[in-house]
């Protein structure tokens, strides 16, 4: 009698399988509107991101993506959301370097497991962090900032937008690679942290280059490198960091998209189609650039180059922000 029933259940898997487009309704999938979960505020550049990608990914699937904003606690908020949602295709997130890399040290009771309660839809795009600095710091480029910092490192402050966010997991992984432990200053968002810096209470910050264009072209305040493999046409007279002698420090805030766990492998398959169609289209791609973004290609995409991207941001940014933990 066992063996029979086994049987059943794997035929009733396989089909299970073969209609797992299917919606309640009887309808292929998508059969209803999408709901996308942002985890940061409407506006920052994760919500800007999403809403660019998801307008063009909507005509592709033919059914709205919903931008929703879930925001709180590092972004974790919205992840943990998602980690419960129906595992039908109609909840996914837009999740981020913050949510599912930099949480698992920061976060020591963190709800969900980023390799393994989600399915990876693929890698959206990057947005590359720059070092930026008050106007009237002392140092004037990298090399002068890495010695000003080592030696007042007591008297130095730092910014950033609460923990877990882009702001804060790359300046703590430069102060590792540096060996120093400034003042941290947590601010409830970018805005306040930025305004901080230009008003001269801060002395310097990481953030993502949207979040700082009309800040530097008006030479309110000033970048010293980007931490990328190679400069940004949006800011081309920014050094990376590498070409000035802090090869170590390349951090990207990247957004990807992740669905359920257990989401039906052809769902999965039609939303990093109409992701990567996205991704090809000519005026996304613009809208894109426009923000600095870094968009990927070939090896990059995809559902595996995403999965192995999360394994290998964990490894990487865990023993640095572990440490910083430690200390604080």
């Amino acid at each position: 009698m066992m063996p029979v029933r086994r049987a059943l259940v794997a035929v009733l898997a396989v089909i299970g399988a073969a209609f797992g487009t299917l919606s309640a309704s009887g309808g292929e999938y998508p059969a209803q509107p999408i709901t996308l979960i942002v985890p940061f505020a409407a506006g920052e550049p994760a919500d800007r991101i999403a809403r660019i990608v998801g307008e063009h990914m909507s005509r592709t699937l033919g059914q709205p993506i919903m931008i929703k904003n879930v925001v709180g606690e590092g972004g974790t908020k919205g992840a943990a959301y998602v980690k419960h949602a129906p595992n039908n295709g109609y909840t996914i997130i837009m999740g981020h370097m913050g949510t599912h890399a930099a949480s698992v040290a920061l976060f020591p009771n963190l709800a969900y497991d980023p390799a393994t309660d989600f399915e990876p839809v693929g890698l959206v795009a990057g947005t590359p962090i720059l070092i930026v600095i008050r106007k009237d710091f002392p140092a004037k480029n990298l090399s002068e900032f890495i010695k000003y910092v080592k030696r007042k490192e007591t008297k130095v402050n730092m910014a950033h937008a609460d923990v877990g966010s882009a702001s804060h997991t790359a300046c703590t992984l430069l102060n590792s690679i540096l060996k120093v432990t400034p003042t941290a200053m947590p601010f409830d968002g970018t805005g306040p942290a930025l305004k901080a810096l230009l008003g001269g209470q801060i002395d310097y910050m990481c953030d993502q280059i949207v979040n700082l264009f009309s800040q530097l072209d008006s030479g309110a305040i000033e970048a010293v490198a980007i931490a990328a493999p190679t400069r940004n046409p949006v800011l081309p007279n920014v050094p990376t960091a590498r070409e000035v002698g802090l090869p170590e420090f390349e951090v990207s805030a990247w957004n990807a998209l992740f669905a359920p766990k257990n989401t039906p492998k052809p769902i999965v398959d039609k939303l990093t189609h109409a992701l990567n169609k996205a991704l090809d289209d000519e005026l996304t791609r613009r809208r894109l650039l426009e923000l600095g973004s870094d968009i990927p290609h070939g090896p990059r995409r995809g559902q595996k180059a995403l999965a192995e991207l999360v394994e290998s941001e964990v490894a990487r940014l865990t023993p640095a922000l572990r440490a910083a933990r430690a200390e604080n």
